[in-house]
């Protein structure tokens, strides 16, 4: 077995200079051209999860005024009785996927007719009822004017509170 000699020069194994370039430019190119299309995908899951939610909790009410009505008793469940576990909603209401918060708050019959948002990092949900009125009213919509995905009819796209 022949020993290596220690005086003799060693060939060292590295990329260059223009390999690495290369593989950071092609490395770019994919980046940019996926990047994109993730961003996307997560809007377009926020909004859907946001509809998912208003729809769960629209059918809850309606189903709550289904039942009161049979009953004889005010069509619309009051804010107490929606944040109570098991009177309207059978479930936990979900967080808004756009800011994070679940409760839901009261709002007047002026913000409900212009889907006010107020107050978004402490309630996700806003809520309007007059059982007093003729007919009886209630809107439930999401506290947050964030841009999703979802049309708005004219051409252009819908913030939360407009679903």
């Amino acid at each position: 077995m022949l020993a290596a000699d220690p005086t003799s020069p060693r060939r060292s194994r590295a990329f260059t200079l223009l390999e690495v370039l290369s593989v950071v430019i092609v490395l770019g190119i994919l980046a940019a051209i996926a990047v994109p299309q993730f961003v996307g995908v997560t809007d377009e899951a926020r909004t859907t999860a946001l509809q998912s939610s208003l729809a769960g909790a629209r059918s809850s009410i309606a189903s709550f005024r289904s039942t009161a009505v049979i009953n004889g008793s005010d069509p619309y469940p009051t804010l107490t009785q929606l944040t109570t576990d098991g009177v309207v909603f059978k479930f936990d209401m979900p967080a808004n996927p756009f800011t994070g918060a679940a409760a839901i708050q009261s709002v007047g019959s002026l913000e409900a007719a212009s889907r006010t948002v107020s107050n978004p990092t402490s309630y996700g949900w806003n809520y309007y009822v007059d059982n007093n009125a003729t007919p009886p009213t209630a809107v439930f919509y999401a506290n947050s004017t964030d841009p999703t995905t979802a049309g708005n009819g004219a051409g252009g796209l819908a913030t939360a509170n407009e679903l």
